[in-house]
This record gives structure tokens, C-alpha cells and sequence, in this order.
């Protein structure tokens, strides 16, 4: 595959001037992979989607120079199921994360299944170098540790929000690792996850091999811990913001610096041109910390558009470049085989995800003629242990957002604010309650918790 040299995301000075690249430009036929995973972040919450209050010249610069996926959808509500998405190419149900993964048992909802193969696993069989830096939040023991699913490098935390983003703990527990180590460092999440994988990709620019560096932010997902001189920047350019919702813009102001700070590390190692870069969210942003999730319905935790519409967009000179904007119906358990297509490495067993790379290169494909199912377990009040679940068929989508609410069937087409169910009668509401019903049959085979010991 011959890559075009096209100068791409130049930053500072060298955009400004139009510089080229670093003479010490790495010239490999295999493209680097940046996969750039954020937490949390809302559909409306950066400058070059629908925020007014806030600015992150850094991430814009991968949509506006790239291409935007407009029509984009994580694979849960929430965080763990996201991941195994992604990771694999499945349904997260069908790899045995129907819902959170956490470290006490009691609020556990997933086990990720190790027969799964994910995709580092794939990816070295194409010669790559595979590290993940920042959050895995699949497993916290044997055998569902990073550098047992596939990465030959962590660096990071193993389990699911950080109580504090400086001392890095969960519940009073340390889930911080360098690969089977655990560590304690020193500083914010984000700086530390930045400066690691910087790190990461000077040293990976010395050797033959192309890298899959998946970065996995846990910002901005509360606490809403930014930095305090983040925090004061902002109040001090609106002092009408509310406090929370200032908090919130300087913690997302302070990751899009610091990713600015990655994509710079890859012009100045001369790896730039020769990198996949993809950033997405792994779900709606957070209502309770007033998160701007666009024009949608709902938040982080529902199963309406603004729990699992989200940001993304691909960057890559040749390639994916050009700031184009694409409407093609893409969920994130397509960006395995996607990416996989894309390096030419086969996915040789059966997933649920599609390639998409015609429709992202701009050639038709037809993406919507599919059933896609959304399902999450969870526990308290409001499921008991029961699901919430949605399932869309080209424009139609049938949902049920909490167990003990009616479910309600909405043309997206029609309707994409969601404020007008459909009668549940008809052959599209048969089609899609049947399929429905079958994902949950099919669920009903995998194990969703770890065997007892």
C-alpha cells in the first residue's frame, strides 16, 4: 500500500507556515494505527461540532482535515460494553459485556469472554506492535489483562472510573500498571497518559515495525478534575458559566492540549504521514455533569441518540483527508475490521461489524441494511438487574431505555429528536421486536460473569 506524503494536522509554527514535515520522516509501507478512544465526551462538546462555550483546536483539527462521521454510534450507553466493541467487532453482549465491568462483584455486570479475539490480537498477526495506554476497564485479573488480550505494551488502569485523576484510585484500590506491574505515578491522568504515549511513539520510531497504539483517555468522565489553572482560564473568559459546567470545559480544553501533544510527537518523530488517527467516544456525555450532547435526546446512560450518538472521525493524508463529512450509518464494532481492511491483515473468524472503509473513503456502501442492537444490564432501582436495549433497522429503531418502561419505536429519518413514538404495531415493529428477541436468545449463551473459583 503506498501512502501519499502529504503533510497532515501540522501544528504550531509548521501550520501556520506551511512547513514540511521533519527531514527524519519514517518512509514504512504498513500504516501506523492511532486510535484515540475519549470518555464520556458528548456529541456536542467540541468547537467543531455544536459548542459555543468552548475550544479544542487540536481534536478539530483530525475532523476538520479528515473525515467526519456524522451518522457514528458507539455500541452501548455505557463504557465497558463500548470497549468490547471496539476490541472485537461484536455485539458487546455477544463476548459477555452486556453492562459495566466492575471490581466488586456485587455491581458487576460483565465478563469479558477470553475466547474472544480481539483486535491487537489480529493486528500482530500483520507484524504490528500493539500498546495500550490509559483505560482497558474489561478485567482486572487473570485472564482478562491487557497483555493477556492482545498488547505487547500497558501502561494504564485496569478498572472503571478513577475516584481522583492525581492519586488514581478506585474505591481505595490502585488499578495503575505498567504491563503486570503495579505502579503509583505522580501527576493527572491525562498529562500521564499523554506523556506515555509520547513515549511510546519516539521509541516506536526507531523500530521496522508498524505500531497500534490504542490511547484510552479517562477524561473527561467525572470527576471533573481539571487541572485548577485550566479551571481558572475558562471561568475568567465567561464568568457566566456555571461552576460544573466550567469544570467540565477545562477538563476537556486540558485532554484536547494534551492530544494536541501526541499528534505533535508524531510530525516531530516523522511518523505523521504515515498514521491512521481515529478519535471517537465511547458513549453520550454525561448529563449530571452538564455535558453538551448536541441535538439529541438523552445522555450517557440511555438508549435515545444522545446516550450512543457520539463523535468520530478518521485522518490520514492520501486517504482519509480533505475535512469531508460523511452520513454513513457506522457503529464502533466496525472500526475493527475497518482498520484491519484498511492494513490489509484478514479477519479470518466471524464478527458482527462490517467494513466500512468504501463508505469512509466516499464510494457507496450500503451500511443500514442490518440489524444493530444496543443492550446494557445494570443494577439498582431503576433495572434490578434487568436490561435496557434498542435495536435499529435502516431508519427505524424500537427501544426500551429503562426495564420497567414501555418500549417505543421512532422513524430517525422523520423524527431524529426521538418526540414521537410510533405505534408498536405493524410489520416494522414485528421485524425489529423479533430480531430483538433473538439477540436476547443468543445472549442467553454466553456467560456474563466470571466462574466461580
Amino acid at each position: 500500500m503506498k501512502i501519499e506524503k502529504t503533510a497532515l494536522l501540522a501544528l504550531g509554527a509548521a501550520m501556520a507556515s506551511g512547513a514540511a514535515l521533519a527531514s527524519n520522516t519514517v518512509d514504512k509501507a504498513i500504516p501506523n494505527v492511532l486510535l484515540i478512544l475519549v470518555d464520556d465526551l458528548g456529541l456536542g462538546d467540541l468547537s467543531c461540532q455544536y459548542a459555543k462555550d468552548l475550544s479544542t483546536p487540536n481534536i478539530d483539527r483530525i475532523f476538520e482535515t479528515g473525515v467526519r462521521l456524522d451518522n457514528f454510534y458507539a455500541n452501548s450507553s455505557v463504557s465497558s460494553p463500548s470497549r468490547a466493541a471496539l476490541l472485537t467487532g461484536c455485539f458487546p453482549a455477544m463476548v459477555g459485556v452486556p453492562g459495566v465491568i466492575r471490581p466488586s462483584i456485587d455491581q458487576n455486570w460483565g465478563y469479558f469472554g477470553p475466547s474472544a479475539v480481539t483486535m491487537p490480537e489480529v493486528l500482530k498477526n500483520g507484524g504490528y506492535r500493539t500498546a495500550l495506554i490509559g483505560k482497558w476497564h474489561l478485567g482486572w485479573e487473570s485472564p482478562n489483562l491487557p497483555n493477556e488480550r492482545g498488547f505487547d505494551h500497558f501502561h494504564g488502569f485496569l478498572a472503571d472510573m478513577m475516584d481522583d485523576y492525581y492519586t488514581h484510585r478506585r474505591q481505595g484500590g490502585n488499578y495503575m500498571y505498567l504491563n503486570d506491574k503495579e505502579i503509583d505515578p505522580k501527576g493527572h491522568a491525562t498529562e500521564l497518559f499523554t506523556s506515555w504515549s509520547v513515549d511510546y511513539i519516539k521509541k516506536e520510531a526507531k523500530e521496522k515495525n508498524p505500531f497500534f497504539l490504542y490511547l484510552a483517555y479517562n477524561a473527561p468522565h467525572s470527576p471533573l478534575q481539571p487541572p485548577v489553572e485550566w479551571v481558572n482560564k475558562v471561568q475568567e473568559r465567561d464568568k457566566s458559566l456555571p461552576v460544573k459546567r466550567a469544570r467540565l470545559i477545562a477538563l476537556i480544553e486540558h485532554l484536547d492540549y494534551n492530544i494536541g501533544k501526541v499528534i505533535q510527537s508524531l510530525e516531530e518523530s516523522g511518523q505523521l504521514n504515515n498514521t491512521l488517527v481515529i478519535f471517537a467516544s465511547d458513549n453520550g456525555g454525561d448529563r449530571g455533569s452538564m455535558a453538551n450532547n448536541g441535538p439529541t435526546r438523552g445522555a450517557k446512560g440511555d438508549m435515545f441518540e444522545g446516550g450512543i450518538h457520539v463523535a468520530c472521525a478518521l485522518n490520514m493524508p492520501g486517504v482519509f483527508e480533505g475535512g469531508r463529512r460523511d452520513n454513513h450509518f457506522v457503529v464502533m464494532m466496525d472500526l475493527m475490521p475497518t482498520i484491519c481492511d484498511f492494513v490489509n491483515v484478514p479477519v479470518k473468524h466471524e464478527i458482527d461489524g462490517i467494513s466500512v472503509l468504501d463508505a469512509i473513503k466516499g464510494k457507496t456502501q450500503n451500511t443500514e441494511d442490518r440489524f444493530v442492537f444496543w443492550l446494557r444490564n445494570e443494577g439498582g432501582a431503576q433495572f434490578g438487574g434487568k436490561s435496557q436495549s434498542a435495536v435499529r433497522y435502516n431508519e427505524y429503531k424500537l427501544l426500551q431505555n429503562l426495564p420497567f418502561e414501555k418500549a417505543q419505536m421512532f422513524n430517525l429519518e422523520e423524527d431524529s429528536l426521538e418526540t414521537t413514538p410510533l405505534p408498536l404495531q405493524g410489520d416494522m415493529f414485528r421485524k425489529l421486536n423479533n430480531a430483538m428477541t433473538g439477540h436476547y436468545r443468543a445472549w442467553g449463551a454466553v456467560p456474563c460473569q466470571a466462574p466461580s473459583k
